[in-house]
């Protein structure tokens, strides 16, 4: 096929599965109200998930739910919203909006999605087969301990979705929270029963510094960027808070006759809390009390109990009397009534309120928490021992210990392997590459089979947009640590992409790579290999930078919608090969894997090489590895190498680009192959006319001399292979490593203008100085609070852009291996790019996230 008409086939089948690919709850636009509207029933469909009830009742209890009458009038059931109970986020950091029914038995009825933000449901597994895990609860009772794929003795075993493992075990952990909040406080559940407190005296009063320190008083800090807000001075709300349960902290905050007061006040099971406000405008009593008696503001959460308060819970705190105890604005005591609650146990206090999403405008649920447990000191017999519960990242590290333990064995195996390569290639020849490739081939294999098919670890470029997308938003480690197999995939590729380059990654260990590479070779054994041929090298490398074309385009496109990124990341074919597989999805997703993998009979690897996005992020940072393949003098004339090269990374010049380059290590197999390697075997044929011995081959490709002999020819620079380019040494960058150089190396990172630069062309580094002023006061105002985080983003990028230009007319050079070595050379354009990117993306990284920290960025 001819490579246009591949890439307009490409086109085609991609648009065409766009086309079909829209998930009807993503990100859907909820009502504003969904969260506090009396009438739930009236903003959603409760009928989908009680189909047998006619008639729903206003929101009721804390949590809220709602309950569901049939015709006579007969309790049926209830319903509930999820995000009023819980905000559990799934693998996109955000929660799934789910509305749940339940009957007066205690078993779930039904389950709809009013929203969700998982892009693995968007344009991966369709939104059915979330309906499908739901419909397995169906029956089930809340009082089941139910686990998604596996269970212990005692639970119920619930299957996963293939590919959303992560989301479904959030899910889990979401409906079952829920059911069991509502269940306890309608009495299906019974209530739980914790041993009271028993307080251990130590005779001392403490101070509120102490207090801090031993965790007796904790605080609770919401930023104006937590809820969507513009950042300000102050946070949205400081709180400390702390129980009065205990004689010692109790005396110490309220002074002995107000605690002596306190203690008079109460019966037996009810407990004291204070929560005092010491910064920010937002009140913690909000205005509920006031309409209807109730503090909807505050909640504490115990296990799954959760107590609210009224007007009735509450007493006037007029003073601190702990030293040092802080000004505070706002402030009060209030009484928890119940036999569940337990000080000896730990608990939240949670503070509830709206946010408004930053990236879509949306407002949804926001629960903003903190615990609070007495220090084993406090209590007699110290803190009791109770059961957790876990979060949905640790369950996922829990879940195949077995396979991550084996997966990092193949990592480290493939590393070690790899960093032996030369040992290896010694020890093959053109004829015989077994000792590289079985180890090459096993990983192949491996990758496809156990890490592919098997863990579904496919890495993908949405996950460098989602690390992107968290910088500029949210960061969560939650969010990355979900997926146990790909975050220690990315540990690996980000290492060895620096020290090696991307190769190791693409050409040994990436699924989908291997699969391509497969193919091929299998076609070759096959009888196709006379059909098999690379492309022309020029029509090679003009393609080859379409990867970074889709790429940047991408990365472009998250800026302004994640969401839409996402949809255009469909471009990679993983979750259609091994995520979702190829049976289970529109025909569209089939014929576009089909496509590509069609072409990879008879072409070696062209998605990899021409547009693989994720390919075109790891080849920049592949500028900067540290360790490179070896060139002799003579390959910019043999060619020998150049014409066995699967990944035509080999120019004219015999040079190796290492952004290209996939690691098959073939050309490493000529470099010592005395009959393969032309110099070589010249020089082994005139040894053996002459009745010389064949000496060991030293590290430099050549024979070891049996007398000293004169250095080599010189070859003139620019054609010598032996360096990726020409290289260059700045007198203020070549010199030993000093306080002197740091400098140096400093100001030639922050500073592009250079006297070539001014030289050649002035009007150009003019420019660049209005620009890079711009730039700055941009970072200025951001500091200021005037200037949204959006804007500052494409000012730096812009100036990124502008800084390649500047460095290419008058300092275009960068440094080769490790940074810490005064070692350049000669700059092209990719590595410009290369350099200048990455170098930005740190400065702007450390930038963006100090302002973020301090409170100063605008959404």
């Amino acid at each position: 096929m001819p490579v246009m008409h591949f890439i307009a086939a490409l086109v085609a089948a991609f648009f065409l599965l766009l086309g079909s690919a829209f998930g009807q709850a993503y990100e859907a636009k909820l009502p504003d109200d969904l969260g506090s509207f009396p009438a739930l029933c009236e903003r959603v469909d409760c009928h989908a998930v009680f189909p047998g009830a006619t008639r729903f009742s206003a929101r009721k209890g804390q949590p809220p739910f709602v309950e569901a009458y049939d015709a006579q009038d007969q309790l049926l059931g209830y319903v509930m919203l999820s995000t009023d109970i819980t905000d559990t986020p799934a693998y996109s950091g955000k929660p799934v909006v789910t509305l749940i029914g339940m009957d007066k038995a205690g078993r779930f009825v039904g389950f709809k999605v009013l929203k969700h933000s998982e892009p693995i449901l968007l344009l991966g597994i369709p939104e059915s087969a979330l309906t499908k895990f739901h419909d397995q609860y169906k029956g089930h009772s809340v009082a089941e301990n139910l686990e998604v794929g596996g269970g212990g003795s005692g639970a119920t075993h619930l299957d996963a979705i293939s590919g959303a493992t992560v989301t479904v075990i959030a899910q889990n952990q979401v409906i079952t929270t829920a059911g069991q909040a509502v269940a306890a406080q309608v009495g299906i559940l019974p209530p739980t029963v914790r041993e009271p407190a028993r307080f251990a005296k130590s005779g001392k009063t403490p101070s509120w510094a102490e207090l801090v320190d031993e965790g007796a008083v904790q605080r609770l800090v919401v930023t104006p960027q937590q809820v969507g807000l513009p950042p300000g001075p102050e946070p949205f709300i400081e709180l400390w808070f702390g129980s009065l349960d205990h004689p010692e902290i109790g005396a110490a905050l309220l002074g002995k006759a107000g605690f002596e007061s306190l203690r008079s006040r109460l019966k037996e099971h009810e407990h004291a809390l204070f929560i005092v406000r010491t910064a920010g405008q937002e009140s913690f009593k909000g205005s509920g009390f006031v309409r209807g008696g109730i503090y909807d503001r505050i909640q504490i959460k115990q296990g799954r109990d959760l107590f609210t308060f009224r007007d009735t819970d509450y007493l006037n705190l007029y003073a601190l009397e702990a030293p040092g105890a802080p000004e505070y604005s706002e402030a009060a005591i209030f009484i928890l009534r119940s036999k569940a609650f337990s000080a000896a146990h730990p608990w939240k206090l949670n503070f509830l309120g709206n946010r408004v999403d930053r990236a879509t405008g949306q407002r949804s649920f926001a629960n903003f928490e903190q615990r609070y447990w007495l220090s084993d000191a406090r209590l007699e017999g110290g803190r009791p021992q109770i059961e957790e519960e876990t979060a949905p990242w640790k369950k996922a590290w829990a879940a195949r210990p077995g396979a991550l333990l084996g997966f990092i064995a193949l990592l480290l195996a493939t590393a070690l392997v790899y960093s032996q390569r030369e040992r290896l290639t010694r020890l093959s020849t053109h004829k015989n590459k077994w000792p590289v490739n079985a180890f090459k081939y096993t990983a192949w294999a491996l990758s496809i089979v156990f890490v592919g098919f098997g863990l579904l670890a496919q890495p993908s470029i949405t996950q460098v947009l989602t690390w992107f997308h968290s910088l500029l938003f949210q960061w969560q480690w939650e969010l990355f640590l979900s997926d146990p197999f790909i975050f220690v995939f990315w540990v690996f590729i980000i290492v060895t992409t620096f020290v090696w380059g991307r190769g190791l990654f693409c050409g040994w260990l990436c699924p989908f790579g291997s699969l391509q590479e497969g193919l091929y070779k299998l076609a070759g054994l096959l009888g196709l290999k006379k059909l098999q041929r690379a492309l022309p090298k020029p029509l090679h490398d003009q393609l080859k930078n379409l990867k970074y074309g889709i790429f940047f385009g991408l990365f472009g496109v998250s800026l302004v919608s994640m969401t839409l990124a996402e949809m255009l990341a469909e471009v990679e074919p993983f979750k259609t090969t091994f995520l979702v597989g190829v049976m289970n999805r529109s025909w569209p997703y089939g014929l576009f894997v089909a496509l590509i993998l069609g072409v990879a009979i008879f072409i070696e690897r062209p998605y990899c090489k021409y547009v693989c996005p994720l390919g075109g992020a790891l080849a920049l940072p592949s500028t900067f590895r540290w360790f490179g393949l070896r060139r002799k003098a003579e390959c910019n004339s043999c060619k020998a190498c150049a014409k066995g090269c699967g990944s035509l990374a080999i120019d004219a010049a015999g040079r190796i680009d290492h952004r290209e380059c996939l690691h098959c290590l073939d050309c490493m197999v000529l470099y010592t192959d005395t009959h393969a390697c032309p110099p070589l075997a010249k020089e082994r044929k005139q040894r053996e006319r002459e009745g010389q011995p064949l000496t060991a081959i030293d590290r430099q490709g050549y024979f070891i001399p049996i007398v000293p002999v004169e250095p080599l020819r010189t070859i003139p620079p620019a054609k010598d292979p032996r360096a990726a380019t020409e290289p260059v040494a700045p007198p203020h960058l070549a010199r030993e490593f000093s306080l002197a150089w740091l400098i140096a190396e400093a100001r030639h990172h922050l500073s592009p203008w250079s006297v070539d630069g001014w030289r050649s062309a002035k009007a150009l580094q003019i420019a660049g100085i209005g620009l890079a002023v711009a730039a700055t006061l941009a970072w200025v105002f951001a500091w200021q609070s005037k200037l949204s985080a959006a804007a500052v983003v494409g000012w730096w990028i812009g100036w990124s852009v502008y800084e390649v230009l500047l460095r290419k007319q008058g300092m275009s050079f960068v440094k080769d291996g490790p940074w810490w070595k005064a070692q350049y050379r000669q700059a092209g354009w990719m590595d410009m790019v290369a350099y200048v990117g990455f170098k930005n993306l740190l400065i702007g990284a450390g930038l963006y996230l100090s302002l973020q920290a301090l409170g100063r960025l605008v959404p």
